[in-house]
Formats: C-alpha cells, structure tokens, sequence
C-alpha cells in the first residue's frame, strides 16, 4: 500500500512540475509582452532569445537538450530528447479581450512510434508548444485544488487555471483534443497527426480563442504563459525536432 501511494505521490508530484512549468515563480522579473492595439503582430519570441527563456526541469528527469542551429538559412531552436523531458517556458499577461492568432512553426523527421498521449506511461511527444491561461481556481474539482495545494507546496505556485497544449499526434485525427490523464485542467489539441508531413517545415496560425472553447467548453482568461517542450521520458525512446519563432498577432 505504501509502494502504491508513494507511486501516486511522485505522479502528482510530477503534474505539479509539469502544469506550474509555465507559471511565473514569484522571485523572477516579470516581462510581460506588450500588446498595442496598433500593432498587427507582437513578437513573443525567436530562436536567437532561447537565453531569454526559463528551463524548467522535472524532478528525477534528464533534461532535454536546447539549442540554437541553422536549418535552410534560418534560426531554429534544436530540441534532442533522449528519454528526457524539460521545458522552455516564457511569462506574459495577455488578457481575454486582446487574444487573437498564434503564429508558430516547426519540423519533425520521426514520430515516436510507442507514444500515446492519453496514456499516463506513455505521454510523449516529439513537439509540443504549450499556452497557459489563469482563471478562476474556486471552479476546480476537489482533486484539481488538491493537485494546484500540493503544487504551491512545492514550488510556491499554484497551478496554471488550464494549459492547452498544441501537439503532433500519431494516429488520432487533426482536431482532436487529448485530456491529460493526471489532470483534466491540461489538454492537448493534436493539429498535426501521423506520418505524412514528417521532414517538411511547418507553419500554423491559430486561433487562441476558439482552440480554447474547444478544448474547455468555456471562454479563455488570461494568457500567462508560453512554452516549448519535447519529450521521451515515459517511452525511453528518442525524438527530435526544430521549432520556429512565435508570434501574437
């Protein structure tokens, strides 16, 4: 019994790091984009500014390698996972009513061929490009305010209020949204799946929005958040993958 509670301890343990990855810790200067309602585009990041990012690592994790490299003439951000998960992430406020679309792009060569997203033991993926969002933590479930409890216990600040997370998936169709089997506060959007376009430099634009009321069935709050992950911790597998800049517009 014992064995099993400290196994469901580390679990929650590990959805804390995990979920909290993109919130703000409280020592750290606040650099919020600024958003101009003359201004069509804000850029929130390029590969160059990977300095600019926090790492957030997960305990008991080996970290997935980050760097910057020339890809056809243009700056990419170089993520390798060898059975490792960490993140980038980058603070900001962007508040309901000036969400609008989400430019981002990236490159894959190779799935990972064991990986399900709906699966606590098999949760991986080569991209990952994560949004946070605050909202009211009042509406959380009973397991929900114990998870964000423990995980300002932990690191000193509750839980994002939901994190949506745009992934490439390995059968499920394009559209479909995974729910985090740790918590249902996470969910995952897949907007590219299989095989096809594997090797071939891709560009999104996405509506922040409506990906959201899609995802939760309710109105977005605050954009808190964004971050980059790729990960292949829980198949001990390898992945690899290029990501481009991101953009608000």
């Amino acid at each position: 019994m014992t064995d099993r509670f400290n196994a469901k301890l580390l679990h929650l343990l590990l959805a804390c790091v995990m979920v909290v990855g993109l919130q703000a810790c409280s020592h750290l200067p606040s650099k919020p984009v600024a958003t101009n309602a003359s201004s069509t585009t804000s850029a929130v990041w390029q590969p160059e500014d990977q300095m600019a990012w926090e790492r957030v690592r997960i305990p008991g994790k080996v970290a997935t390698q980050y760097s910057v490299v020339k890809v056809s003439n243009r700056s990419t951000l170089k993520a390798t996972a060898q059975s490792s998960a960490s993140m980038l992430r980058k603070d900001l406020r962007i508040e309901p009513t000036q969400l609008g679309q989400l430019g981002f792009s990236w490159q894959v060569q190779s799935l990972i061929e064991t990986a399900d997203m709906a699966l606590r033991d098999q949760d991986d993926s080569p991209v990952r490009l994560v949004l946070a969002f605050d909202g009211d933590r009042n509406r959380f479930s009973a397991k929900n305010a114990m998870l964000s409890e423990l995980s300002h216990a932990v690191t000193g600040q509750p839980m994002p209020y939901a994190t949506l997370m745009y992934v490439w998936c390995n059968k499920r169709p394009v559209g479909s949204v995974i729910e985090n089997p740790r918590t249902d506060r996470i969910r995952k959007m897949v907007i590219e799946s299989g095989e096809s376009r594997l090797g071939q430099w891709l560009s999104y634009e996405r509506n922040i929005r409506a990906d959201f009321e899609k995802a939760f069935g309710e109105p977005p709050g605050a954009l808190i958040g964004i971050g980059l992950m790729t990960d292949s911790d829980n198949t001990r597998s390898h992945a690899q993958a290029w990501y481009g800049a991101i953009q608000l517009k």
